[in-house]
């Protein structure tokens, strides 16, 4: 199908929303909501229309509007310090006017619930994780998207110091495909790696209202790549939130933050709300954490003692390895063995400044009171170190958004939006490395003669003279010139006793190599500086490392609910259209070639309450085509109930889809060693590493005995869950959510790793060249995961609480050796034990000299946070550089607020990893260590 019949189909789906909006039977109820003494407006109350799922806030007037079934109805109205209202509504033919009761009796019990479950989280079949405005204020993480990964069920991963990573339930990864991050509904992703870089490119902490996280499978609901979970933030609304906020952060690593947000709302000559604004800054500059794991890649037949060297972690271009471990090879190269060139550590390579500028702003104006017209720009800028199957230096990458939707609230929304993006200055820094050593040497002139020749000129003779070695029998049949008689165990033995002179004869040999013609670049020289820039400058593929990457996301997505007295219905529909734009480097757009890939999806839903709303039931079913793919179904089905106010059950069933990535689809990226391709079309005739091996180490060649393989072409990955889970409140004072889930992954999407051989036409025993892929693929076996979370609250008295969670997750791999399958990358058991305060108050006693002269020292408005999370190691499968363990680790992060009324400013010192646990939360990523800041917050709000 083409483009253009796809976009046929979204001009006839908005076309019936236009028409359902004029021919819905529907109903509007208006009225405002105000204090019973002071008839002063109430902001945010909550108007719930019972048996329904329909409901609605007020506004900063304390007006609201909301669709209605016909009457009569109830509604409820709830506001923070005031008694429930129940009202039963018989006409919307006037605007309701209604007061709230002020709330005498234990404040603290309303307090407790505003502070536990919200609505959402009652009303939802999935497990909703949350972090509102002032729970974001009082995190005792660094940030606020830090502070996401103390909650329930929730894996956060630090790849760098401004870029982390969100992942649920599973086959966690630095390039987090899985997980789909919104902001105000739009997808965060970067087009050409479609997933968001955490919050580097996202909204500044002083706009987001609340951040949501949906866990578990959740395409039905929010489209394909809601696989494992969902980050949803929400920003201010300019007519909810105008004033001005400013934000100033220092700290340890020379970590400056600051931002500010500035809104207004104005108003017509009839005192109503017509139009808004919002304009958002933050910068962020620090120094990066170091990633200087000089240990031996995982699985490395080498280690630190092997006198050719070996393979560090983060050390790059020294996994250009050479083989002398044939029989023959050993007789005339004594101790040669494997060898490997010398290589750049990533400190010399990549920039450890990060820097993230984002600026957002917003227009809001108010066609008639319940509809509102959106539109809003997104710009990000920085430089950090991203990790996927290479590291890389993302150097002033640039991100561009533009929205307009046309929206009223419960009812519907039209959205369109467009992303842009460009790589800047980024750079790979491991082809850099390999690269810079090309400068002085090519590999075949570095490996096969220079060091090769100079071990057999000037080392073998030494060797042999060592005493005691062991000297050829003779000749001792036919075939091969070197079947000697020859003692390998004695000889081994011998230049082992001599290791010491053995290491320094390699380092003569190493030292000859690379001096070899131009001489070894020598990091913070005029010369090496010289190469770096013209390497990182030239794009890759064409005698560089530079990343180019100017692709494009262009977005619509319209939904529309009905309210009917049988049930609620909800349709909707989205197409989306992809530009990749890599000049050849990333992707197989070469300058003949230029790629477009589309996908649209529609969807339905239908909810019903029964047993006077305490029971509700839910079925969505959505549909998706991709350009490459066959159509895909997504069902979801759930069931909530309430068995009283405070217990709540719900169990669901629900699918998820990923489609492949356009890395999945189009990739063509040589790294130097290898080349990664994307797999429409399958690949044939790829023949394993392992035989590869085995024939170079044998003393015989023989090509029979390669094996050869076959790759399918990709399709897209799917997976079915299963949830259970409960919600309490108990004693007033303790909230509980425990869910466990079992989730069917079918097609699951990794790569397979095959070399493509050549031979020799005079001799086709001999290979003449071999060329190494590594192509994207699906999974044969299916395989499923379990696990369990459990989080609860205990509030004491009026201003503390405690908290934890605890996490559960396992891969069950029921005996498959299938390559792709171990990727899980999460921990079994983790869990968060917290414990804070709020608005603390409190009066010390001072010395006095009578007990009738009582004078006291009054302290308002503190507050403190500290949150202790521990994580069991794990096995962390990446790209084949970056495969290991990640050890077990833990971390205390604290922090103490003081708010200040006259000057309207909160000041807060705290520390994430307070104990400098220094741990490594990703392979091959940098050991996070302490962070100490202080920051001040002004707040100028107008509500």
């Amino acid at each position: 199908m083409k483009v253009k019949s796809s976009l046929t189909y979204l001009k006839l789906i908005i076309f019936i929303f236009f028409v359902s909006f004029n021919k819905l039977y529907s109903q509007k109820l208006t009225g405002k909501i105000v204090d019973p003494k002071t008839n002063e407006p109430l902001v945010g109350a909550i108007i719930e229309i019972k048996g329904t799922n329909f409901n609605t806030s007020t506004d900063a007037d304390g007006n609201f509007s909301m669709l209605t079934p016909a009457t009569p109805f109830t509604l409820a109205v709830n506001s923070l310090g005031y008694v429930t209202l129940v009202q039963v509504i018989n006409s919307i033919e006037e605007p309701v006017n209604l007061k709230l009761k002020s709330e005498q009796i234990n404040l603290m019990e309303v307090d407790v619930i505003a502070r536990g479950f919200t609505e959402k989280q009652k009303q939802s079949a999935l497990t909703v994780e949350s972090l509102d405005a002032a729970a974001i204020k009082a995190t005792s993480a660094a940030n606020f998207y830090e502070g996401l990964g103390q909650l329930k069920g929730v894996d956060l991963t630090s790849a760098s110091i401004s870029f982390r990573i969100i992942n649920t339930r599973g086959f966690n990864s630095t390039s987090p495909v899985r997980s789909l991050q919104i902001i105000d509904g739009v997808d965060n992703q970067s087009p050409g790696l479609n997933f968001s870089l955490g919050n580097f490119l996202g909204a500044s902490e002083l706009d987001v209202q609340k951040a949501e996280i949906i866990v578990g499978a959740s395409s039905a609901y929010y489209g394909p790549n809601a696989f494992n979970g969902v980050i949803s933030m929400i920003t201010k609304n300019p007519f909810i939130k105008p004033g001005i906020n400013v934000l100033l952060k220092v700290g340890e690593r020379n970590l400056i933050e600051t931002g500010c947000r500035y809104a207004e709302s104005f108003k017509n000559k009839k005192g109503e709300e017509k139009a808004a604004f919002k304009f958002n800054f933050s910068y962020l500059r620090a120094n990066d954490w170091q990633a200087n794991n000089m240990e031996p890649v995982f699985g490395s037949t080498d280690t630190k003692k092997n006198w050719g060297g070996y393979n560090a972690v983060n050390r790059y271009g020294d996994e250009i390895v050479y083989n002398a471990n044939s029989k023959g090879q050993k007789v005339g190269y004594p101790g040669l063995g494997n060898f490997y060139r010398t290589g750049y550590e990533e400190k010399d390579i990549v920039n450890y400044d990060s820097r993230n500028l984002k600026l957002a702003s917003a227009i809001h104006y108010k066609i008639k009171p319940e509809t509102e017209l959106v539109y809003s720009f997104n710009f990000g800028n920085g430089t950090t170190i991203y990790q996927g199957d290479n590291r890389y230096s993302l150097k002033d990458i640039k991100f561009f958004q533009n929205r307009i939707e046309l929206r009223e609230q419960d009812k519907y929304f039209i959205r369109a939006y467009a992303t842009n993006e460009d790589a800047g200055n980024s750079y790979d820094a491991i082809t850099t490395a390999i690269l810079l050593q090309n400068v002085s040497n090519s590999n075949a002139e570095w490996g096969n003669k220079a060091y090769r020749n100079y071990y057999a000129a000037y080392v073998v003779p030494g060797v042999k003279k060592l005493p005691g070695f062991p000297t050829m029998g003779p000749y001792i049949g036919p075939g091969n010139p070197n079947n000697f008689f020859y003692n390998f165990q004695a000889a081994d033995s011998i230049m082992n006793i001599n290791s010491n002179q053995m290491q320094v004869w390699h380092n003569q040999a190493r030292n000859d190599a690379d001096n070899k013609g131009v001489p070894f670049l020598i990091p913070g020289t005029q010369a090496y500086k010289d190469a770096f820039n013209e390497i990182i400058s030239k794009p890759l593929g064409q005698g560089g490392s530079k990343l180019v990457d100017r692709s494009a996301l262009y977005h619509i997505h319209g939904e529309y609910k009905f309210i009917t007295k049988p049930f609620d219905l909800t349709i909707g529909s989205n197409f989306r259209l992809f530009k990749p734009n890599s000049a050849g480097t990333i992707f197989s757009d070469t300058a003949n070639i230029v790629i477009k890939n589309y996908e649209y999806g529609f969807y339905s839903g239908m909810e019903k309450k029964v047993l006077d709303g305490k029971m509700k039931f839910n079925l969505t079913l959505r549909m998706d085509k991709n350009k490459n793919f066959n159509f895909i179904f997504s069902p979801a089905a759930s069931i909530v109930y309430n068995l009283s106010k405070d217990n709540i059950f719900r169990l669901s069933f629900s699918a998820g889809i990923r489609n492949p990535t356009l890395q999945d689809q189009y990739l063509y990226y040589n790294v130097g060693n290898a080349i990664l391709l994307g797999n429409l079309n399958g690949f044939d005739s790829l023949v394993t590493i392992e035989s590869i091996k085995s024939y170079f180490n044998e003393a015989y060649t023989d090509k029979n005995k390669l094996d050869y393989f076959n790759v399918s072409k990709i399709v897209p990955e799917k997976v079915k869950s299963i949830e259970l889970g409960y919600r309490t409140s108990l004693f007033d004072r303790l909230l509980v959510d425990a869910s466990c889930y079992f989730s069917f992954y079918k097609d699951f999407i990794g790569y397979q790793q095959g070399g493509d051989v050549k031979f020799n036409p005079g001799n086709t025993n001999e290979i003449s060249s071999i060329i190494f892929y590594r192509v994207a693929a699906n999974a044969i076996n299916i395989v499923t995961t379990q696990g369990l979370s459990i989080g609860a609250t205990y509030y004491m008295k009026k201003y503390f609480s405690i908290t934890g969670n605890y996490s559960y997750n396992e891969l069950n791999k029921k005996g498959t050796e299938d390559p792709i399958i171990p990727a899980f990358n999460t921990p079994k058991n983790k869990f968060n034990i917290g414990f804070c305060g709020r608005d603390i108050k409190f009066k010390i006693r001072l010395p006095s000299k009578s007990l009738e002269d009582k004078k006291y020292l009054s302290f308002n408005d503190f507050g403190f946070s500290i949150n202790y999370k521990w994580v069991q190691g794990y096995d962390f499968t990446g790209s084949p550089s970056f495969t290991g363990n990640v050890p077990q680790y833990d971390m205390l992060d604290a922090q103490i607020s003081k708010y200040v009324p006259k000057i309207k400013t909160t000041f807060k010192f705290g520390g994430s990893n307070l104990l400098n646990n220094l741990s490594f939360q990703v392979y091959g990523g940098p050991r996070i260590g302490r962070l100490i800041y202080f920051s001040a917050l002004l707040e100028l709000d107008r509500n």
